[in-house]
């Protein structure tokens, strides 16, 4: 009699799966882009499990934490205004060429490139022919002027991710795949940022009155908004002693605006910092802030703002004849009414900006309360009802384009 052993059926080995890697070129050309970048591919090797993710491109701090290494410094993109450009061109357009050799160079499986149309669209044009496929983020203004930019870049983009929920169908109509992803700044949750912590650090009283200075993040933009914005200061504190005055700025301007306010005997809080920053918005009575995503940003604190730009006289006239909408600020835009002073151009002067800023500084104002109530509708306006924050709308579209 035999017994017949039970032997175990081999389980045949299974090699591991090998990720390929994925190369993303992304370019950012200012510092809100810079932050949008890095948020981005931050989400992007959290999303990314079929694949390996390498970066290269133009970016700034918040890209580079992430693991991109500039080829340039993104500054040298950070130019706005019509006329203003004029003096940077040779070196835009070198840096255009020096930037599609790079990418001919590298082969990467996609191009992301964040805001800066000028340079940006200048570049997907030109990478058309070779077959790389372009998600840019945010859309140009089409709905504020030059409509027809909406149906060329339909011809050399192959994806849109919108930051304003009403962007999608001027593009969509031109056969470009575009889709609403939310503006960024939902990320911060900047309503839930403690409006008694910035004045607790900085002893300042509850009811002392506290003015939120943003004089721009571009070198023109201090240039041409700081002198002016100090005077209105120096003309408030006439009606209000006790007013204290916190300037958020870049560190790369810190030494320019200290330098102003020594010269002027005017004595500020400056921060660098922008966790800081969204304190000191959160806890300020007013703001007063030169026109662009800061409007926004303010918006979203929830405090009362008045709007201010000067710049380059001739851009402005030129503009100012393109424009298609009523108003110029994100917040009064998105609103759909005024809901903010601005005070543009040849109206931004003190002792203007300093009569609108009165109204609001004033103790229970009534402008005071109608901003708040309208500001507040902000929130719902800039979110995705996907559920998904922008950054991970974003990584998902990326991550879907790269699979095909």
């Amino acid at each position: 009699m035999t017994t017949k052993t039970n032997k175990k059926a081999k389980t045949p080995k299974t090699s591991p799966k090998i990720k390929t890697c994925k190369s993303i070129y992304m370019i950012a050309g200012e510092e809100s882009g810079d932050q949008i970048g890095g948020s981005l591919m931050e989400a992007l090797n959290k999303k990314a499990t079929d694949f390996d993710l390498s970066f290269e491109g133009i970016g700034g701090n918040h890209m580079s934490s992430q693991g991109l290494r500039s080829l340039f410094p993104m500054t040298e993109l950070s130019i706005m205004g019509l006329l203003e450009i004029i003096p940077h061109i040779v070196n835009v357009l070198a840096r255009l060429n020096q930037t599609v050799e790079d990418i001919k160079r590298l082969r990467p499986d996609l191009v992301v490139t964040i805001d800066a149309p000028g340079f940006n669209f200048r570049l997907a044009k030109r990478l058309k022919s070779l077959n790389i496929p372009v998600v840019h983020i945010t859309a140009p203004t089409v709905w504020a002027w030059r409509p027809r930019r909406a149906e060329r870049v339909a011809g050399y983009l192959t994806h849109l991710l919108t930051l304003f929920h009403f962007e999608p169908p001027y593009f969509t109509k031109h056969g470009l795949k575009t889709t609403f992803m939310g503006h960024p700044l939902v990320e911060k949750k900047l309503w839930d940022v403690s409006p008694e912590l910035y004045r607790k650090n900085h002893q300042i009283k509850k009811k002392q009155p506290l003015l939120c200075l943003l004089p721009g993040s571009r070198a023109g933009e201090i240039k041409n908004h700081l002198p002016i914005f100090l005077d209105t200061v120096e003309m408030l504190k006439a009606n209000h002693p006790d007013l204290e005055v916190v300037v958020p700025t870049l560190p790369r301007f810190k030494d320019q605006i200290e330098t102003a306010l020594k010269q002027r005997g005017i004595a500020v809080h400056i921060t660098t910092d922008e966790e800081e920053k969204y304190q000191a918005m959160r806890a300020s009575t007013a703001a007063l802030a030169a026109s662009g995503t800061v409007t926004l940003e303010l918006g979203l604190c929830d405090t009362p703002m008045v709007v201010a730009y000067k710049g380059n006289p001739i851009s402005a006239a030129i503009v100012k004849r393109m424009l298609l909408t009523k108003h110029v600020s994100l917040t009064n835009i998105l609103l759909e009414k005024q809901v903010v002073p601005e005070l543009l151009q040849e109206n931004c002067k003190a002792q203007d900006l300093s009569l609108e800023l009165n109204r609001l500084l004033k103790d229970k104002s009534n402008s005071h309360a109608i901003q708040k109530k309208e500001l507040f509708k902000l929130q719902k306006l800039v979110q995705s009802d996907s559920g998904k924050t922008p950054s991970e709308m974003a990584a998902a579209i990326i991550l879907e384009t790269l699979k095909k």
